[in-house]
């Protein structure tokens, strides 16, 4: 059984970074295939996705949050990180992980961390 969780600080002021971390379970990271995504969703609103890390350590951008976007991982822990920089309120999101495949979408999620931007 496959699991992910979140952790990080559940405020960040603005226009500091901020920085998640999601730990898989279950399963490795370096898998092929798998690829390993950040998705959020704001207070009232859909979920965004915002970008992804593949088993050969690509990471693919949403266009509307590249420029403030980075996906790492390490794999010695079996985790990947978000790094989201000079957010705004704006950016108060509940922040999710989760696994996805080409077939089969995203069949594994994190229960989700909310961050408030908030000065």
């Amino acid at each position: 059984q496959v699991q992910l969780q979140e952790s990080g600080p559940g405020l960040v002021k603005p226009p500091q970074t901020l920085s998640l971390t999601c730990t898989v379970s279950g399963g490795s990271i370096t898998t092929n295939y798998y690829y390993w995504s950040w998705i959020r969703q704001p207070p009232g609103k859909g979920l965004e996705w915002m970008g992804a890390i593949v088993y050969s350590g690509r990471t693919y951008y949403s266009p509307s949050l590249k420029s403030r976007t980075s996906i790492s991982r390490d794999t010695s822990k079996n985790q990947f990180t978000l790094q989201l920089s000079s957010v705004t309120p704006e950016d108060t999101a509940v922040y999710y992980c989760s696994r996805e495949t080409m077939t089969d979408g995203m069949d594994y999620w994190g229960k989700g961390t909310l961050v408030t931007v908030s000065s």
